[in-house]
């Protein structure tokens, strides 16, 4: 696995004044804020969030709210600690805009000649694939996030079996949003520059931006005294969950920072890439970031939430949309545990930065609608009740979905084979191999280092893993089998997709059935 060099020695000795005065700071930006910022984070059961807003190259707001662990009850300050998940890949793209401004790449160079060995499943998206594609979300490709996600490999190793992962559509023909590009984008900046890419974010952006807090590893977070604890509702009950490490795939979002840090990314953005007089990128490079690449079909839902809304696009690194008139560039993270949002509207040199310690929640999006209409002086709505009002309707339908697969269960059914006959290693050309264990009449599925856990018997030859790491929910596993009452292959229902493994014979199956 490559590590990440990027430590906070590295940025510690730039001295930025990040944080607005004591006055600016105790007072609210519009007239009832942080009293809607506290009843929304009651409203969506968020713990702790912080907020910096930033207006004409000044930070002129920044505080915590709630608290950092709902164990410990240490209050969220400004300068709390929080993962920003995918607001990570920003950074990306501006390391290798970086690197074009200096000559030694170009937004479209064909991926693979800068990546020895890269290749994707297609031969033709693999000629034709580009710098801008890998970070405009165009691949073709389905996210495949399970080959990182289940810690397995190292980054290279994930880059190598990508050409496994089959399209699910035509290449550059729509939107499809992928962490592994964005992995491969990473690498990309380091076989040009030499650093990896934690130590090339670390010196040339966190360095000169004074964001001498932040990381692009979790590994950091130990020596510091002000983090939040991530929480996720595991059944049905909020509770703390362990940070994770996503170093794998740390160039699509593994940075951690908090709101005063970040606040100088937006200060930077909003310049144009200028920053404390110094320009850092060159003006139209960051301009062809804030430029759509890639159009986001909006559906349904999202208009009757937000008629204000007309366009939905991909740039580099940052979603687009307009709002009430006025360009938005945004981007948001999530991980377990935590929520994060960059958003600005470059026109009024306007942004902010939310941080939340809890998985999934759209309050972020909820503070971003109402903080514009603050600053738009547009009619008040209370975002955070409508928004609440959809993510119910959609629990509603999830939790339907769950009752559907429940009644469809068929009872009274026993395993085809005694449970034994189930175990052994099953393996895929991109996932690599689980490991399937009888242990005291129960079976056990291991599949990298965060799935492992009991198949507990479903129906037929369907079983329900239930993982030790709670967080990770559970997953139905069906295994296939022939015509002789053998067990062939099992298949895992994922994040939506099935993965289907292949038995790997054993000594003695080879023994008995001869070469397969």
């Amino acid at each position: 696995m490559i590590r990440p060099l990027a430590t906070l020695a590295l940025v510690a000795a730039a001295s930025v004044s990040a944080a607005p005065s004591a006055a600016q700071s105790s007072r609210e930006p519009y007239p009832g804020f942080d009293a809607y910022v506290t009843a929304a984070l009651k409203t969506f059961d968020v713990p702790g969030a912080a907020i910096a807003i930033v207006r004409n190259d000044s930070v002129i707001y920044a505080r915590g709210y709630g608290i950092r662990d709902i164990d410990k009850r240490s209050p969220v300050d400004e300068r709390t600690l929080f993962a920003i998940g995918s607001a990570s890949k920003a950074f990306t793209a501006a390391s290798l805009a970086m690197l074009v401004e200096e000559g030694k790449l170009r937004w479209d160079d064909r991926a693979a000649a800068r990546l020895p060995g890269f290749e994707l499943n297609d031969p033709a998206a693999t000629r034709e694939l580009t710098i801008r594609d890998l970070l405009s979300h165009r691949s073709g490709l389905a996210r495949g996030d399970l080959l990182w996600g289940a810690a397995m490999f190292d980054r290279r190793e994930v880059l190598r079996r990508v050409r496994f992962l089959e399209p699910s559509w035509g290449f550059r023909a729509q939107f499809g949003y992928q962490n592994l590009m964005y992995m491969a984008a990473g690498e990309v900046v380091r076989e040009v520059s030499g650093a990896s890419w934690d130590d090339f974010v670390a010196r040339r952006i966190f360095a000169p931006l004074g964001m001498s807090s932040s990381s692009t590893s979790i590994t950091a977070l130990p020596s510091q005294p002000n983090v939040a604890s991530p929480h996720m509702r595991v059944d049905d009950t909020l509770r703390v969950v362990p940070w994770r490490n996503i170093d794998i795939v740390g160039p699509a979002g593994s940075i951690n920072s908090h709101v005063l840090d970040m606040a100088q990314w937006v200060r930077l953005q909003l310049g144009k890439g200028r920053y404390q007089g110094k320009q850092l990128i060159r003006a139209d490079l960051v301009e062809e970031m804030h430029t759509p690449h890639t159009i986001i079909r909006i559906d349904t839902a999202q208009a009757r939430l937000n008629p204000d809304t007309h366009f939905s696009t991909y740039g580099l690194g940052w979603f687009l949309q307009d709002y009430r008139g006025k360009k938005v560039v945004h981007h948001g993270g999530n991980i377990d545990g935590m929520s994060a949002l960059v958003a600005m509207l470059p026109d009024e040199r306007f942004g902010m930065v939310i941080l939340t310690n809890m998985n999934g929640t759209p309050l972020p999006s909820a503070l971003m609608y109402r903080t514009f209409d603050a600053h738009l002086k547009a009619p008040a709505k209370d975002w955070s009740a409508e928004i609440h009002r959809n993510t119910q309707r959609q629990l509603a339908r999830a939790r339907e979905t769950a009752q559907r697969r429940l009644s469809e269960r068929a009872t009274g059914t026993t395993p085809s084979l005694a449970l034994e006959r189930y175990a052994g290693t099953y393996a895929d050309s991109m996932y690599g191999q689980v490991k399937v264990s009888s242990e005291g009449g129960t079976l056990r599925l291991t599949m990298g280092a965060l799935y492992e856990g009991p198949l507990e018997h479903w129906h037929y030859d369907t079983f329900r893993a239930n993982w030790a790491q709670r967080q990770r929910g559970r997953s139905f596993v069906t295994f296939r089998l022939n015509a002789s009452a053998r067990v062939t292959g099992l298949e895992i229902e994922m994040g939506g997709g099935t993965i289907e493994f292949r038995r790997v014979p054993d000594a003695a199956a080879r023994t008995a059935d001869g070469a397969r």
